[in-house]
């Protein structure tokens, strides 16, 4: 007879921020804590970061706050627009009332933790985070490929609403009411 056990699921995690050795750390301790069951990627650049949020699912997104070429803020925001069923996580060493409220209602975020981290406490909002992923929704399915699909993405995550038009019988385009 042939038993087999039923492996735990992978979760993707990218992580964001742009101090290498940062990440390194985070990679380390999360290695150390949760081996083959979450699937880690980094990047230093946040664009890059959402050109890879565009191409593959991710269950947690996790970003520092201050970062040179975009803020975790509007990271987290877009990130939301492009995989709005990831569990997203902001990583900060200057913690204060109004960036945290403003991460919670614009980017919907899910924790708010602060630099430096102890690693069970790291470990702890991961587990919360993996827990609320799976609760929400399996990952998404990868964004199709055409270079005009991920063109109206990008933009559609730019500007909410930016590419859904009405269109009227003759082919014009209707305005919303406006009020």
């Amino acid at each position: 007879m042939i038993t087999t056990t039923k492996m735990p699921p992978v979760t993707r995690l990218l992580i964001v921020d742009d101090e290498a050795p940062v990440l390194a750390a985070l990679q380390r301790a999360l290695r150390q804590r949760f081996g083959a069951r979450l699937q880690v990627e980094t990047h230093t650049d946040a664009h890059e970061a959402l050109i890879r949020l565009r191409d593959q699912p991710f269950d947690i997104v996790l970003s520092d706050l201050r970062m040179p070429q975009m803020d975790g803020l509007t990271l987290q925001t877009l990130a939301s627009a492009i995989q709005p069923k990831s569990v997203r996580l902001l990583l900060t060493g200057s913690a204060d009332f109004e960036t945290a409220q403003r991460a919670i209602n614009e980017a919907g975020l899910f924790r708010y933790l602060t630099k430096p981290w102890l690693d069970s406490e790291l470990a702890a909002h991961l587990e919360a985070a993996i827990s609320e992923a799976a609760r929400i929704a399996p990952p998404a399915p990868p964004v199709p490929t055409s270079a005009q699909e991920r063109e109206r993405q990008r933009l559609e995550a730019l500007e909410p609403g930016l590419t859904h038009v009405q269109w009227g019988p003759q082919g014009e385009v209707l305005m919303p009411p406006l009020g």
